[in-house]
């Protein structure tokens, strides 16, 4: 008996969840058919801190999570473990955010010229200490995909997932990327930061084995990115003003998640920022923006996409911040989106099987 059926015969997926681990869950990083990788970095956030804090909220809050799925038989059994939260990237983020948020306060306060040269050197400051993240998270995920795994990560802000998308580009020749956001993230260097957490998508299309991207719920954009989404061929945003309005004029969501899943090429990296969703499912968010989606609906699109035929290669989920001590909300919620796209990645994947 291999020591992962032994793990299985051994665990109540009934019980009480324990708290050393994600969900409750007995596997490790051997065990586990699924990888996540905790991101605690948020420092080009241009709004609201905490989303730093967002991994570790849901590892705590994911023991309240039930994991019986009715439409996927014993999910529970292919394994998720996260990764220990890296504490030294944590503190960098808080050291690097103090720089940046005086930087930032200095060019929203009108860019006064007498300390212009106090402030000459932070975007390259930042964008080196981004850039190294990035390549930490390309790391991790390449090792584990050496080692057979299925990856996904869990942010922190939106600039998190370029390393893991940069692995996955070294394994397709060609993919699309479907968005969930309330913001297009095609903004240039943002603020001066290369890899700012509204460029991710920017930079993301600067890889060639990005064939499109797919963006879903977009509501607060600027001109120039309405531009570049409307003359880059390899762009397709369905507005949630639109969407909405479709769905008041009695057109069924069904038939939009179609219209959705037939822009998407067969392989698909998943990003969703938790602002996507309707504010009441996420509150504490670095920027909350009114509108977005009820949970189901854009767990309906996932399992869509499954049930296509599109393969699903990896995902993320990112921009998740704790409310006030004592208040699990936001993480509670996070850790349901979490399980279920797991779940729905290792169903694409074949690891599971979804009725």
């Amino acid at each position: 008996m291999s020591l992962k059926h032994k793990l299985i015969e051994e665990f109540d997926p009934n019980g009480v969840g324990a708290h050393e681990s994600l969900f409750g869950l007995p596997f490790d990083e051997e065990t586990a058919d699924l990888i996540i990788i905790p991101v605690p970095w948020e420092v080009t956030v241009s709004y609201s801190a905490g989303t730093s804090e967002g991994p570790e909220a849901i590892f705590n809050a994911s023991t309240q999570v039930d994991l019986y799925e009715s439409d996927i038989h014993d999910a529970w059994k292919m394994g998720i473990y996260m990764l220990p939260i890296p504490s030294e990237l944590a503190d960098k983020s808080a050291s690097y955010r103090i720089l940046a948020r005086n930087y930032i306060n200095w060019l929203e306060g009108g860019s006064s010229p007498e300390e212009a040269e106090r402030f000459a050197a932070v975007p390259e400051i930042i964008n080196t200490a981004s850039k190294e993240m990035n390549d930490w998270v390309y790391e991790q995920a390449k090792k584990y995909r050496e080692k057979g795994k299925l990856v996904a990560l869990l942010g922190g802000d939106h600039s998190t997932p370029l390393g893991l998308i940069r692995a996955l580009a070294e394994e397709h020749t060609s993919f699309g990327i479907l968005q969930i956001d309330a913001h297009a993230d095609l903004r240039k260097a943002y603020e001066n930061f290369e890899y700012s957490h509204a460029s991710i998508s920017y930079n993301a299309l600067k890889l060639p084995q990005i064939s499109k991207l797919v963006q879903v719920g977009i509501r607060d954009y600027c001109q120039a990115e309405a531009i570049t989404a409307k003359e880059n061929n390899r762009i397709t945003t369905f507005y949630d003003k639109d969407i909405k309005e479709d769905l008041y004029e009695g057109k069924a969501w069904k038939v939009i998640c179609d219209d959705i899943v037939d822009q998407l090429p067969n392989d698909v990296y998943v990003t969703i920022d938790i602002d996507g969703f309707d504010p009441k499912l996420c509150p504490n968010t670095g920027t909350p923006v009114a509108g977005g989606f009820e949970m189901e609906q854009i767990l309906y699109l996932m399992k869509q996409v499954v049930k296509s035929g599109k393969k699903i290669i990896g995902f993320d989920l990112v921009e998740v911040a704790p409310g006030p001590e004592g208040d699990e909300w936001d993480g509670n919620v996070g850790a349901r989106i979490l399980y279920r796209m797991s779940n729905l990645l290792g169903a694409s994947q074949g690891r599971l099987n979804l009725k």
